[in-house]
């Protein structure tokens, strides 16, 4: 009976931590390797150019369609992140940067700082700001990000962006 008991009871809060509704975020941190945390609000993203990007077709990781995302509006990731003073003692250390991008669920989005400032794929990494003509704001994923360029796009399709943390390759 006891056994009946625990199987149920796991079952239960597999079931209910499954059906809990997203924590939709308004705000990021940016944090780690930078000379000063920052916070990053909704209303501070307003502040930077929005650029139109189009529609974007969210597939899984083998390349299955899940849907389509239209309208979108967005900022970019790298206009965000040049704010920030990174805590390394030289620019060639700036190739040891990584970024963790954390959804407030912990999904985990990584990209590289070279990636980011070296590359044409840092010009279509975004923040989006609208999507399918609504604002982020009103969105129950909230502060989303997306890499257009990516093949398999819903694997750095990140909802609800909670922090950036900057690291350092060891």
């Amino acid at each position: 009976m006891k056994k009946l008991l625990l199987i149920l009871s796991l079952y239960t809060g597999t079931a209910l931590a499954q059906d809990a509704p997203y924590k939709t975020t308004h705000q990021f941190t940016i944090s780690g390797k930078v000379k000063k945390e920052s916070v990053i609000t909704l209303d501070s993203l307003n502040s930077y150019p929005l650029k139109e990007i189009g529609d974007i077709r969210v597939t899984n990781h083998l390349g299955d369609f899940k849907h389509n995302d239209e309208k979108l509006k967005g900022v970019l990731l790298k206009d965000i992140l040049n704010h920030s003073q990174w805590a390394v003692s030289g620019p060639k250390f700036f190739s040891e940067l990584y970024f963790v991008c954390t959804g407030a669920d912990g999904y985990k989005v990584v990209y590289s700082w070279n990636e980011l400032f070296n590359t044409q794929a840092g010009d279509q990494v975004y923040i989006l700001m609208e999507k399918n003509g609504v604002k982020a704001g009103k969105l129950p994923e909230s502060l989303q990000m997306a890499s257009m360029l990516d093949m398999k796009t819903g694997r750095r399709y990140l909802h609800n962006l909670d922090k950036i943390v900057v690291c350092q390759a060891q």
